[in-house]
């Protein structure tokens, strides 16, 4: 049989777990069957028995799936090293799959199989991250669930176990600790070398990420070997973006970053395209996976607008599953807005709520998410500090781009960057622990109210003139489903606060206060409408956001 005699291994690479449909296997080579879970990564690995003639990162290989609705994927393949072939495929039906590869190489080609899907039973797994059907403006899970995107920026999670083949330890630590307050997104470099600021001196060896032992390339920093890639990062970079996947956190994945001292190919060269087309094959088939070019991807003088078109064009070559792409750079999204799926801002104003509206408004089609608003979180060791340290103004900050219809992320100074404090809530340090817990409110309270049946509204110049609905409230910063539901951003400054609300039908108002430092809701009962409400919170002196649902 050709299978047989070609093909040494064919099997599934999968987490250690009893229950298939939720993580993965591994199958003994020439499994007459293979079953996966719905968005689970599968990887079919096989091996060759003598090496091709050309380069093994060069070898055009792939399969084509059959789903059970007879739809078909064009799926590339990689080279995994020591001969060994992978292609990750990720289904998205249950059903019974079948797939065919094509190769370049004839040991490759023409090898077919059988997968059957079942149902995925990780309840934080909801497939890819994709624009809302329904909100376009919004995001949504494959699952259909809603996806209230809040991101947390940590450029070195790939270096954290980079040393440790035997476990994540560190990874898990710092993974675990954003998941429980309510993050579902990490914004992450696949490798990053050093920053050019200035670091405290005695941040713990332990806590120093700086100048990681492994790069994409083989070789060190200073002489990187740009003909092959490093298989070994790889493989760990496999590692980190399954357990991300396993607790159902999305990878937006900075392809590139042209200020942490990593010395890259020259643009455009055979190098690298071939590191860029092997991130792309080899991640893909995550459906955790959000693409990003590069961080402050036109700054620094690295690329141009048509590089960063043409690395675009090849993802979307390349990738079989049409994962979202964005670009770390707002005066590239704002100009090439149709090349991206959703547009990133980074944005630092004092004004940023009003800025923040202003972008919303523009882009009318696509989600807009501020990645870097100048608000950093203090923590022990001094390094890059940004314009806002302070962990309420930071969290404020945040509330002030969500009412603006925009999805945000936030930064610790000490998990961000190249200092990465991983265990940030051992009892055992003495310094001031982060305010994660903030976050976790502001989760729910866009789980408990739906934020993509949400919108903000832009009022009108004047608080005169009570007729419309083009007023909302005379202060404070609406979102609302457009027909019953309100919320009002109040700032810490305001007495009161007066709604001009159209009239329900029983003339009604049920009003909450929700408290975004303590997550505390504060019930006030059911008012008669009127046409100039006035609502004071029940806590003084403090941000607040005001709930009413029309009756």
């Amino acid at each position: 049989m050709k299978e047989s005699f070609l093909l040494l291994a064919c099997f599934l690479y999968m987490m250690a777990s009893a229950d298939q449909a939720h993580g993965q296997q591994k199958f003994p080579a020439g499994s007459p069957s293979i079953t996966a879970g719905l968005y689970a990564p599968t990887d079919l690995v096989f091996k060759l028995r003598s090496s091709p003639l050309e380069s093994p990162f060069g070898i055009y290989f792939g399969a084509i799936f059959t789903g059970p609705d007879q739809r078909k994927i064009s799926v590339p393949g990689f080279f995994n090293g020591d001969q060994e072939y992978i292609i990750r495929f990720s289904p998205d039906l249950t059903g019974e799959w079948q797939y065919e590869t094509f190769s370049s190489v004839r040991q490759l080609a023409g090898l077919k199989g059988n997968m059957l899907v079942v149902n995925n039973t990780n309840p934080g797994v909801h497939g890819a991250v994709m624009i809302d059907g329904n909100a376009p403006r919004k995001f949504r899970y494959q699952d259909g669930t809603s996806c209230f995107a809040l991101a947390f920026e940590i450029d070195w999670l790939f270096a954290l176990d980079l040393d440790n083949p035997a476990s994540l330890t560190k990874t898990s630590q710092i993974l675990d600790a954003i998941q429980a307050n309510g993050f579902n997104q990490v914004v992450m470099n696949v490798y990053a070398y050093d920053v050019s600021w200035k670091v405290d001196e005695n941040v713990p060896r332990e806590y120093n990420f700086s100048k990681p032992p492994e790069m994409p390339f083989p070789g060190d920093h200073e002489n990187p070997d740009f003909s092959s890639l490093n298989i070994n990062f790889f493989r760990h970079l496999d590692r980190v973006m399954e357990l991300l996947h396993n607790k159902g956190i999305t990878a937006h994945l900075m392809i590139y970053v042209w200020n942490k001292m990593v010395n890259w190919p020259p643009m455009y060269s055979e190098a690298d395209n071939r590191y860029f087309d092997y991130v792309i094959k080899r991640y893909q088939g995550y459906p955790n996976i959000i693409w990003d070019v590069s961080k402050e991807a036109l700054d620094y003088g690295r690329c141009d607008i048509p590089y960063i078109n043409e690395r675009i064009r090849r993802i979307r070559d390349l990738d079989a599953y049409r994962r979202l792409i964005t670009v770390h750079d707002y005066e590239y999204c704002s100009r090439e807005d149709d090349k991206v799926d959703f547009i990133s801002i980074q944005n630092w104003r004092s004004d940023l709520y009003s800025q923040s509206l202003e972008a919303y408004l523009k882009h009318s089609s696509k989600p807009v998410m501020n990645i870097e608003h100048g608000g950093y979180e203090d923590g022990p060791y001094l390094t890059f500090e940004g314009n806002y340290i302070d962990p309420e103004t930071c969290l404020i900050r945040n509330y002030q781009c969500v009412f603006a219809g925009v999805y945000s992320c936030y930064y610790w100074q000490n998990t961000s960057w190249n200092v990465v404090i991983y265990d940030p809530m051992n009892p055992g340090h003495q310094f001031k622990k982060p305010r994660f817990d903030y976050y976790k409110h502001l989760q729910g309270l866009f789980t408990r109210y739906d934020f993509n049946t949400l919108s903000p509204a832009k009022p009108k110049l004047t608080t005169n003139s009570l007729i419309g609905t083009d007023n909302f409230a005379s202060s404070g910063y609406p979102l609302t489903n457009g027909k019953d539901l309100y919320l009002f951003l109040i700032p810490a400054e305001n007495y009161q606060c007066n709604v001009v609300l159209p009239k329900g039908d029983e003339g009604l108002l049920e009003v909450t206060w929700f408290n975004p430092f303590t997550g505390e809701y504060n019930d006030s009962g059911i008012t008669s409408w009127t046409s100039w409400a006035g609502f004071k919170s029940p806590w003084e002196n403090t941000w607040s956001i005001l709930i009413i649902q029309s009756l």
